[in-house]
């Protein structure tokens, strides 16, 4: 199983949350937020980020298309 990540790049404010968080997912480009990669293996960190965007920029969905995160 893995997870899609997707950016809202024109929400995303660069506070660098989610690179701090998870460096491994998340990384700063021009003061925006991106993924390392689209596709990654589940892990709480990458969560535990989208939970705590402030803008909401991002979304983590399954296999299925389904939202992950952020969590409700």
């Amino acid at each position: 199983m893995t997870w899609r990540v997707e950016i809202d790049r024109d929400v995303c404010i660069g506070s660098g949350m989610c690179a701090g968080m998870a460096p491994s997912v998340f990384e700063l480009e021009n003061e925006r937020s991106r993924a390392a990669a689209e596709q990654i293996d589940p892990q709480e960190a990458a969560l535990d980020a989208a939970d705590s965007c402030p803008a909401l920029a991002i979304t983590l969905l399954d296999e299925d298309g389904e939202v992950v995160g952020p969590r409700p």
